[in-house]
């Protein structure tokens, strides 16, 4: 039934994919990869495949450092690295552009015979799903074709546990297919084991593992000097509705000199932010409009409107306010601004990352405020307090550090199954 819903669907889907392409062109390329229709791909006619699948942008950002670690590992293989956005695949293109044995594909659309080609053209000798990223015939068809599946980074929210379960046929079975589990927290392991997973460990969150690269840091102090000495704040991966949120807190409190740097979370709402902007009569520069030059005093609004710098972006800002948590959207990673030493402020609602939230706030490097009228008025407090902000950037830091050593962990379960699965005919 889940197959031919999938199939009865194709067309919407198909469609939406065309409608998405006119704000956001890249959803109009490869199409005929997510129909599990794939051309000579370079590399793979002899190289020995091991498949990462990273659905976006935040997932793709997790998989670096163990994509790193298996081609270090596996200096034979090659990585298929597949997506289902285009901001994921542009994402792991800025990752990897130096790197030969990293090959960029879309996962099919989750039937038995686009999954099943998949699997025929690549015949990898393992699959790594990204942290959520479960589909029932992926499942299906790795456990047909002998392909080992871990699920690694791995979390489950009580909200997705309760959803999941509604449907055992389609998830419960899908979880009992899996190899092994490598999950962050031991509230996610726990819930991961209700549905049924055999092998489940907790080994943490891979994204304390990902170090900021020397270039986007170099990148964030250039920003910086063209800021200016005034304070910045950073509102980083706003989805839609929260730029009016912020826009309102900020019009209402008047914070001296502030620079307010707004990072939407995705790039085909870059122009819409840009509009909501000047329609509250803010001045705004944009990041892909502005060149090298320095930013006028009188601008009030920098939006960061590029792909791949928000480390440069949390560089660059004095206090980080790390947003899709000010709406019920579970939140985002606060690990990168905590690594490049940031005082932290994020909203209510984290249930996404409900362990690394509250981890965070215990160990002093962030906050939790209740809506973004508080978060800026706090947002304004700690950029007239140098010494506070500081003592936040420095707990900030040691919270990067402490929680380190997923990766390490994670390769652990991951090399046995490559091994025992070399030489394996898919």
């Amino acid at each position: 039934m889940y197959s031919i819903a999938w199939w009865l669907a194709l067309p919407l889907v198909l469609l939406r994919l065309l409608m998405r392409g006119r704000k956001e062109p890249g959803y109009r390329q490869h199409v005929a990869e997510r129909l599990g229709c794939y051309g000579k791909v370079p590399l793979m006619s002899s190289a020995q495949v091991l498949w990462v699948h990273a659905v976006s942008v935040g997932e793709t950002r997790a998989a670096q450092p163990l994509i790193e670690a298996l081609l270090a590992h596996f200096p034979r293989h090659v990585v298929l690295l597949t997506h289902m956005t285009p901001t994921g695949r542009a994402t792991g293109r800025a990752l990897f552009e130096h790197e030969s044995r990293v090959v960029q594909s879309y996962l099919p659309y989750d039937t038995g015979w686009m999954v099943a080609r998949f699997l025929r053209r690549f015949q990898p000798q393992l699959c790594v799903l990204m942290e959520t990223e479960v589909w029932p015939n992926v499942m299906r068809q790795c456990k047909r074709h002998d392909v080992p599946v871990a699920l690694v980074n791995a979390r489950l929210s009580e909200r997705s546990l309760k959803k999941a379960l509604r449907l055992p046929s389609l998830f419960v079975e899908a979880a009992r297919a899996m190899t092994v589990v490598a999950a962050q927290t031991e509230s996610d392991a726990a819930r991961i084991r209700q549905l049924g997973a055999p092998c489940v460990q907790v080994t943490g969150s891979i994204k304390f593992d990902i170090v900021p690269p020397d270039a986007m840091l170099v990148r964030g102090a250039q920003l910086r000097r063209r800021f200016g000495p005034r304070p910045v704040l950073v509102c980083a991966n706003t989805r839609d509705g929260e730029e009016t949120l912020i826009l309102d807190a900020l019009t209402a409190l008047t914070i001296p000199d502030v620079l307010l740097l707004i990072v939407p979370r995705h790039p085909q709402r870059f122009d819409s932010v840009a509009q909501q902007i000047r329609t509250r009569g803010l001045s705004l520069m944009r990041r892909s409009e502005s060149g090298e030059e320095a930013v006028p005093a009188d601008v009030q609004v920098f939006l960061g409107d590029s792909m791949g710098e928000m480390f440069a972006y949390y560089a660059a800002a004095d206090v980080a306010c790390v947003c899709g948590s000010f709406l019920p959207l579970g939140g985002h990673n606060l690990i990168e601004a905590c690594a490049v030493g940031k005082p932290v402020l994020i909203g209510p609602y984290t249930f996404n990352f409900a362990d690394a939230a509250d981890n965070a706030i215990a160990e002093g490097a962030a906050l939790r405020m209740p809506d973004a009228t508080a978060m800026m008025a706090q947002a304004a407090r700690l950029l007239m307090h140098q010494d506070v902000r500081e003592e936040m950037g420095e707990n900030a830091c040691r919270f990067a550090r402490q929680h380190g050593g997923a990766t390490s962990r994670t390769m652990d379960l991951l090399v046995p199954l490559v091994r025992a699965s070399s030489g394996r005919a898919v």
